[in-house]
């Protein structure tokens, strides 16, 4: 686990920016805390932060030059099947110095080209320097697991593993209006925009190629969905679940191997329970760890939880949150995030790696299987749509109720009939647009108008329609849910999911792996077809039915709970002020010019109403910008 960084200069005003890069890895201090180290070769520039995972001999260390002093790699992430390439690659002839997969990586690279990316099973952002041609190769993993951030302009182009190193490296502050825009329907940023103008991310399954002044972009990964071969598939159900367990197990047994304590996130759902059972195959008293909610006894689950640990003997640990636990670490939290981001669990997750890291350093989870598998309420909404009867004909019946009933996430009369607004517009919706209001917490009108008349201008509204039309472009009116769960592969978990794990645990210097997303399991997730993942009366069918075996009943027997931040209830109380007098005073949006005051005004006012709706999460997301701004853009030097 490491973070990289660096650049490539086009001119001598570029290279000057070769004096910032200790700055740019120092940035980054906690995904890589153990050991630091910079290449600086003419116009070229790498920085490299490491946590020891393996235990490497001296000659592992990065960033990591061939022998002949032409290749050096900067490389961040874990490739499962290293040893087997290794040993493939000696029985050829070559000589390794190292244990390491970096330099297997390198080796690929030399002997093989760009290609050789698709051999690799693991997840990574990795950048590889070329003396003798004076080119720059960087490559982003499948699925996205690790990030890359690039910024190019007249004279240098920059990459690195957070935006706190491109800031360090001296990028324009500038933002990205349509950004920002999508920023506040979706709680998050999709790729590849970012919150800055001029930066981007670096799409999963791509890799760029840098030599003199030409840049070339290419994806070498794509999610293999073929929906006529899926239509074809000849293995039935219970071959479809053996294969399942076949394909998870070895997945799970390949991301086990380190040096260093190795434990797993097990919340009592199906998917991170499936894991600690298959990890106990291969490892006696694994250390697994939980998280409960005192103060909300409908999300704690830690009590299914504890019949896993009980089933398999592991080292279980619990840690019991309050509401003043969660609320201590707001700011911890905050402070950390360098690009706005509101996913309001992502505070959960921060305090779970916290914990976690006191006892392991690489934790197992279970992230991935909803996606994949149709997981979510809102894949049970599409599934009920695409099949009509009467039930779903009957909500759609009393849409004018739904619309004047108080709607509120904090109870469940109240979460029921938003739930049931929700679905009944969908109901009159296509699949693009019935995908979108799914996924988002505001319209595009809606989060036009919290924008000033002067920000609004900078949205640009083709732009804007493009980058939506990109992420919906696999869904199609007489397409299936397989192209919802397609969509949600490249927009969801890479931007929401993974973007949420990966920032909190690097902020606790701890590595989470998630083996549902072995490109192998996710091969064999897009061949199935769509009423192996999801019928009438199960979501995720085949992982529940496949594993039934494996773990206790009682998990078959309860409703998915998941976790609710208490928001309401704090920005009612003791985070008032810090709308009211702070971030979202008047005062405050006014000078900052961004945000329309009528429309915050008015928000607030929902806020605390009967009918509050989803406001909470669009606070959330206001907070979560302003705090930004106020760190990145008011005080620039931090």
């Amino acid at each position: 686990m490491c973070g990289i960084t660096g650049l490539f200069a086009f001119t001598d005003t570029g290279r000057s920016a070769l004096a910032a890069l200790p700055a740019s890895t120092d940035a980054i201090i906690s995904r890589g805390p153990d050991s630091q180290g910079h290449f600086v070769y003419d116009r070229c520039g790498l920085g490299f932060r490491r946590l020891a995972i393996l235990d490497l001999s001296a000659d592992g260390n990065q960033p990591m030059t061939d022998e002949s002093g032409r290749y050096t790699i900067v490389f961040n992430g874990e490739i499962f099947n290293f040893r087997e390439l290794r040993q493939r690659l000696i029985k050829k002839g070559h000589q390794f110095h190292s244990q390491t997969d970096t330099e297997v990586i390198l080796r690929l690279y030399i002997t093989e080209g760009r290609g050789f990316l698709k051999k690799l099973n693991g997840f990574f952002g990795l950048a590889i320097y070329d003396k003798e041609e004076d080119s720059l190769f960087i490559a982003r993993d499948r699925m996205g697991e690790k990030p890359i951030l690039v910024y190019r302009d007249e004279d240098k182009f920059l990459f690195a593993s957070e935006m706190k190193s491109l800031l360090a490296l001296g990028i324009p502050r500038k933002l990205d209006y349509v950004a920002l825009s999508h920023y506040l329907q979706l709680n998050y940023i999709p790729g590849p925009a970012t919150i800055f103008k001029g930066v981007r991310k670096l799409l999963p399954g791509h890799y760029l190629y840098i030599k003199g002044k030409k840049v070339v972009r290419k994806r070498w990964y794509k999610i293999p969905y073929d929906a006529k071969k899926v239509s074809k598939n000849k293995l039935t159900y219970e071959e479809q679940q053996k294969k399942l367990v076949d394909l998870l197990d070895d997945a799970t047994a390949r991301r086990l191997v380190a040096d260093v304590p190795v434990g797993a996130f097990l919340s009592g759902g199906i998917d991170s329970s499936v894991i600690v059972a298959l990890a106990s195959r291969h490892t006696e008293h694994l250390n697994t760890f939980s998280i409960g909610y005192r103060d909300e006894p409908f999300f704690d689950e830690t009590k299914y939880a504890k019949l896993v640990a009980e089933k398999y003997k592991t080292n279980h640990t619990v840690f019991s949150l309050s509401n003043q636990d969660l609320y201590d670490h707001i700011f911890d939290v905050l402070d950390y995030i360098d690009e706005p981001f509101a996913d309001s669990s992502a505070l959960a997750v921060y305090i779970l790696s916290k914990r976690t890291r006191e006892k392991a350093t690489v934790a197992l989870s279970g992230d991935g299987a909803d996606e994949l598998f149709a997981g979510y309420n809102k894949h049970m909404g599409e599934f009920q749509v695409r099949e009509g009867g009467f039930k779903a004909e009957a909500v759609t019946g009393l849409n004018l109720l739904w619309d004047i009933l108080p709607k509120s996430r904090n109870s469940f009369f109240g979460n029921r009939v938003r739930q049931f607004q929700r679905f009944s517009r969908g109901m009159l919706s296509g699949p693009k647009d019935r995908y979108w209001d799914w996924a988002t917490f505001a319209s595009a009108a809606d989060a036009r108008g919290l924008l000033s008349a002067a920000s609004r201008r900078k949205v640009g509204k083709k732009l804007a329609e493009k980058r939506r039309k990109d992420i919906l472009e696999n869904l199609h009116a007489d397409g299936d849910l397989n192209e919802v769960l397609l969509t949600d592969m490249q927009l969801v978990l890479p931007y929401d999911m993974l973007a949420k794990v990966d920032m909190m645990s690097m902020a606790n210097s701890l590595e989470v792996r998630p083996p549902f997303l072995d490109p192998n399991v996710v091969r064999f997730a897009f061949s199935l077809p769509v009423e192996s993942k999801i019928d009438a009366k199960m979501k995720k069918r085949i992982v529940q039915d496949a594993f039934r075996p494996l773990l206790p009943e009682e998990l078959y027997k309860r409703p998915k709970h998941g976790f609710e931040v208490p928001l309401l209830k704090w920005f009612r109380g003791d985070l008032r002020p810090l709308i009211e007098d702070d971030l979202l005073s008047d005062g405050f949006i006014e000078a900052q010019g961004i945000f329309d005051i009528d429309a915050i005004r008015g928000l607030k006012t929902q806020l605390f109403s009967r009918s509050p709706g989803d406001v909470h999460a669009r606070i959330w997301a206001l907070i979560v910008f302003q705090h930004w701004w106020k760190r990145y853009m008011m005080a620039p030097e931090v």
